[in-house]
């Protein structure tokens, strides 16, 4: 039921939209309009409440845009020093096997600073979820060139762009982690229109009900934007993401239990 001007008004199961889930606490996200992050955080929620998990669940969040994410989402959560979430959330596992673990990290954690707890972790087949935010650049520490910044992209420290030669070329992780026996269920989506954000879903509650089976590492890796560092309107980044970021990090399913 809802009241506008003394008018009240049944809603009607059948003409519900959408309805927030109870884990999401009423603290204003702090992200950037159009940013990808809040609505990654909604639907993480939701399946998490959807799956009746809240109390078995343990998510670590290290340093970046994910930082704060115990204010938005009311699960446990472990905070952990840059880039060692896999580490963190192993130990996690390893002591309590019955609860559902998963680390939520940017392309500047993940890929740069914790490269080697990730490849390790992934390696070894640690029964986590991981969740990878990918917007190309270090969205947090003010726009900085990270390993999955594309050849020509401008940040922060490349205003003329990435140069591949002295720079490397954009480091794929998902596409690397895949090869790896310990991964079981890896993955690259997006959540920028609807239908995305439904696939996204789907994965995620996928990875969550895979976890049951220990049977390794699932990783999801979220094609993201960052219209803030990347100077656009949220209209304009999700544009450019569709045209520049997805040819080089194509959406699909890379690895599945059924291979």
């Amino acid at each position: 039921m809802f009241e506008i001007a003394g008018i009240r008004e049944i809603v009607k199961p059948e003409n519900l939209a959408y309805r927030k889930s109870d884990l999401l606490t009423e603290n204003v996200m702090s992200y950037c309009p159009g940013c990808g992050h809040g609505t990654v955080h909604r639907i993480l929620a939701e399946v998490i409440d959807e799956l009746g998990l809240q109390s078995d669940t343990i998510g670590v969040s290290p340093v970046g845009c994910s930082v704060l994410m115990y204010n938005y989402i009311d699960v446990d959560i472990q905070q952990a020093a840059h880039g060692r979430a896999p580490a963190v959330a192993t130990a996690i596992k390893r002591l309590l096997p019955e609860k559902f673990v998963f680390t939520y990290q940017g392309d500047g954690d993940l890929a740069a600073i914790g490269t080697a707890e990730t490849i390790h972790a992934c390696n070894r087949g640690e029964n986590i979820l991981m969740l990878f935010i990918n917007n190309g650049i270090y969205g947090m520490t003010g726009g900085q060139m990270a390993p999955t910044t594309l050849v020509g992209m401008k940040s922060s420290t490349s205003p003329a762009g990435r140069i591949a030669k002295t720079m490397g070329s954009p480091l794929k992780m998902t596409d690397i982690v895949a090869t790896l026996p310990g991964t079981y269920y890896v993955t690259r989506q997006s959540v920028h229109t609807p239908a995305n954000v439904r696939k996204t879903k789907k994965a995620i509650r996928k990875a969550v009900q895979y976890q049951k089976l220990d049977r390794g590492t699932c990783f999801i890796e979220i094609v993201s934007n960052c219209p803030s560092g990347w100077k656009m309107t949220p209209v304009q980044s999700n544009k450019w993401m569709e045209e520049t970021m997805f040819p080089v990090y194509p959406l699909g399913d890379l690895k599945t239990p059924e291979e």
